[in-house]
């Protein structure tokens, strides 16, 4: 990642490169050249290397589909790597390039699309590009990451408050630490943030981190390296970031690694002696699915559901799976939810949502434009139904949706799209399911 600024505006879908394209080995090349072979699997991994693959989808055009905000690529902001936190009527997100300096920004917005800009990243010790989601205090501050800029330009923690206040709280030197976060942060109940980066740590693999709150006022920030990837099949480069439970315990996926090189799930504990890393799930690329770039949700048992955004029908065929995990008798029972249409990696990158029920969540490149759907699950008893929401013509109403959903209190959905709109740099979009 080293003196790396992503071009994407020229990020493509194409179905050749997708079919052809072996995860664990492969060189990855989307207009963004890497020299060493070393880096190709660290290169699959990263948001930043968007090769997908993309397959026909029914169109389906929703009640409401309305594009809430056309980010212009100036002071706005411009493609969004994320969707949003919601807050009341508040959306908090985050760009990955655009504003003054065009290394990103941090901003709020109303369910209208009125956007307020809170921070511009200078692209130096304040961090750039920032593209992962943003979490929020007791107190309505903001903490989030950027994959790039502080001390080492191996990217930073950062809180903002709601003034637009921008303090980084550490800064990765990018070696046993961690290097290049790509995923938002968990926050506990006292304030100590968790995530993981996508390199560094003992393997070079990345690492899951603690960000202890200050003992006391005005003072530092302690970060922690609870698990280094990379060593004895645990997982390896994790794109996603944690999850927390009331336990204290945390959860994530890996995009690569274990047994099959295809990604894992893993669970870390705590303890009197440590932290403990244990793996849930390895991704085989066959039925299951494999490189799981989106993280896991809890739901009110306990159990855990995310996606992975590659395979389900067999090799690198399919769209990417939807999976649950149920807990039960100290073990972990792994079952397909669904499984996606399409090939390569065209499915789900961020976390799915749960409201009632359903599952809703966004694609990347599938559907009839190859430019990303809006869809939903519902669950049957027996099976899960899926129903697209919206197919996003990869134009004026968006292309390429690197985004989590979020549900107001009417149960509208809003995200964004990474590229399309008016400028090109993306949109911020409504949908009533």
């Amino acid at each position: 990642m080293e003196d790396f600024q992503p071009s994407v505006r020229s990020w493509h879908c194409l179905r050749s490169e997708a079919q052809e394209y072996e995860l664990h080995t492969a060189t990855i090349r989307c207009n963004i050249m890497r020299a060493d072979s070393m880096t190709a699997k660290a290169r699959q991994a990263l948001v930043l290397a968007l090769l997908l693959g993309a397959v026909a989808a029914p169109l389906a055009r929703a009640q409401t589909f309305t594009v809430i905000h056309n980010f212009t690529g100036g002071s706005d902001g411009a493609n969004p790597l994320a969707g949003f936190l919601i807050d009341g009527t508040t959306l908090y997100g985050t760009a990955s390039s655009g504003g003054s300096s065009r290394h990103g920004v941090v901003f709020a917005m109303s369910e209208s699309g009125e956007q307020t800009v809170l921070h511009e990243f200078t692209g130096k010790t304040d961090g750039a590009s920032p593209e992962g989601l943003l979490v929020m205090d007791k107190a309505g501050n903001l903490y989030g990451t950027t994959t790039l800029g502080g001390v080492s330009n191996a990217g930073t923690v950062f809180k903002v408050t709601r003034k637009g206040t921008e303090t980084v709280l550490y800064s990765f030197k990018g070696k046993l630490d961690g290097a290049n976060p790509v995923a938002g942060l968990a926050i506990d109940k006292a304030g100590n943030l968790y995530g993981t980066t996508t390199k560094g740590g003992s393997s070079k693999d990345g690492t899951v981190f603690e960000l202890a709150v200050p003992k006391v006022t005005g003072g530092a920030w302690r970060e922690e390296v609870l698990h280094s990837f990379g060593e004895d099949k645990d997982g390896a480069i994790p794109v996603a970031g944690v999850t927390l439970d009331a336990s204290g315990n945390l959860y994530g996926t890996t995009s690569a690694g274990g047994t099959y090189g295809y990604g894992t799930v893993f669970q870390m504990t705590p303890s009197s002696s440590g932290w403990k890393e244990s793996v849930l799930h390895e991704f085989e690329l066959q039925s299951d699915g494999g490189v799981p770039y989106a993280g896991l949700v809890l739901d009110s048992k306990g159990d855990l559901y995310g996606a992975a955004t590659d395979g389900g029908a067999g090799g690198a065929s399919g769209g990417g799976t939807v999976f649950e995990l149920t807990h039960a008798n100290d073990d972990w029972k792994f079952t397909v939810l669904y499984r996606l249409s399409g090939w390569g990696i065209s499915g789900s990158w961020r976390n799915l949502l749960l409201v009632s029920g359903k599952i809703y969540a966004s694609t990347h490149c599938d559907g009839t434009h190859n430019a990303g759907t809006v869809y939903e699950l519902t669950d049957s008893g027996t099976t899960w139904t899926y129903k697209p929401l919206f197919v996003l013509n990869g134009s004026s109403d968006g292309m390429f949706s690197i985004s989590n959903l979020v549900a107001d209190s009417q149960g509208n959905l809003y995200g964004t799209t990474l590229e399309g709109g008016a400028h090109g740099s993306g949109i911020v979009f409504k949908v009533t399911p």
